[in-house]
């Protein structure tokens, strides 16, 4: 892990009530050791679940609670408080705080702080399932991305009430990767852009038990995820049922069918780019059977197929809603170059990134031999890893919205 540079940098930590609380002094303890001042403000719920005494020893500096403290607005003011640092991060970031952040509401030193900044904001949700789920905070999570304010997470997994989802509090290592990039602008040329990617197989159900599906392990779409929101990017990945960990700062929307991700694309429009990395499945089972098949005296039941729509020409489509820039990918066992020029022209998109997946090791593999075929141009990249092509790719993205 990189550190980041040795300097004037500060971050106002706003802890909020949250069990997920305690990975806030995890998240201070790796700051402090990058050299970056901390200063906390705690709430009122935050205080329930950490002291202040513990987050301002890691901290090393006071620990801001009231609004209305005749000493803190005489040393310090809410006002001073939230334009001091180079930015405010605020994690746990509760359902009520993202909240009263959408609304322009004021009611304490968070929210008062959150209102009166002109600083960079950085939230790690962390709330049940059904609280990030719920209309009203996709709502505020949406108005908020408007406004500008970056997330990071939050992960799906167990929680503290029992229940399973989206809606953990990012790992204090990716919040910490996070605010690394939030703090060397210099290094964020895709900061303000939005980028859609997809991930991994498509699995079409034939019954209950069995589905359609392929052999897409999901590395290298998550690789580019990642490679795009260390460079700044809004990074908002539709994955296929892959058992891979969501980059941090990466928005995953989970999916299993290519008709649901087609919709989960559409819904996530517009953007400045769309990488279309997922296998998605060219056909589907007419009718998927309500009860799991089983073997008969008549033999093996007879499927009949239906085209499933294509994502990559849906959205080259010309039209307001079209991103600036549509790179699809092409997984060929056979005359890769040609293949992938024929797929440029038919699909509409600006590049298409060519692998050949016949060869050993590539299909869920870690590394890749690809080519960037354009209008004017085929470009040969050597083999290396998949987060090496991503990289590259990345980069070559920034430079064309650039």
């Amino acid at each position: 892990m990189t550190d980041i540079p040795q300097g004037e940098r500060r971050v106002l930590l706003i802890v909020g009530g949250g069990v997920a609380a305690y990975k806030a002094l995890e998240l201070t303890r790796l700051l402090r050791k990058a050299g970056v001042a901390v200063r906390p403000i705690l709430t009122r719920a935050g205080a329930q679940f950490v002291t202040p005494l513990s987050l301002s020893a890691l901290a090393e500096d006071k620990v801001y609670q009231e609004l209305f403290s005749l000493t803190d607005e005489h040393e310090m003011g809410h006002i001073e408080l939230s334009r001091q640092a180079d930015l405010i991060v605020v994690a746990p970031a509760t359902a009520d705080l993202m909240a009263k952040a959408a609304n322009g509401h004021a009611d304490d030193l968070a929210s008062t702080t959150l209102l009166a900044t002109d600083k960079p904001v950085l939230m790690a949700p962390a709330m049940n399932v059904r609280m990030w789920t719920h209309p009203a905070t996709q709502r505020n999570l949406k108005t908020l991305q408007a406004d500008g304010v970056a997330f990071v997470g939050p992960d799906e997994g167990a929680m503290a009430c029992g229940e399973f989802g989206p809606g953990r509090m990012a790992e204090p290592a990716a919040i910490f990767a996070a605010i690394q990039a939030a703090l060397a602008p210099a290094a964020r040329p895709l900061a303000g852009r939005h980028v859609l990617l997809t991930a991994g197989p498509t699995a079409e159900p034939l019954d209950p038990v069995r589905v359609l599906t392929n052999r897409s392990s999901g590395k290298q779409g998550f690789a580019i995820a990642g490679a795009l929101a260390r460079l700044g990017a809004r990074v908002t990945l539709v994955a296929g049922p892959v058992a891979v960990d969501t980059p941090p700062g990466v928005t995953r929307v989970n999916v299993e069918t290519a008709v649901e991700m087609l919709n989960a694309c559409q819904a996530a429009l517009p953007a400045d780019a769309a990488v279309c990395v997922a296998a998605v499945a060219d056909w589907r089972p007419d009718e998927a059977f309500g009860v799991k098949l089983k073997k008969g005296h008549d033999g093996p039941p007879t499927l009949r197929l239906v085209e499933n729509p294509d994502i990559l020409a849906t959205l080259s489509r010309p039209g307001p809603d079209r991103p600036r820039l549509v790179v699809g990918f092409a997984a060929e066992t056979n005359d890769l170059e040609a293949n992938a020029r024929s797929k440029l022209g038919k699909k509409g998109c600006d590049w298409v990134v060519g692998n050949d997946v016949s060869q050993d090791g590539i299909m869920g593999g870690d590394d890749n031999e690809v080519l960037l075929v354009s209008a004017g141009a085929v470009e040969h990249w050597p083999k290396a890893s998949k987060a090496e092509v991503a990289r590259r790719l990345a980069d070559r993205i920034a430079e064309h919205l650039r």
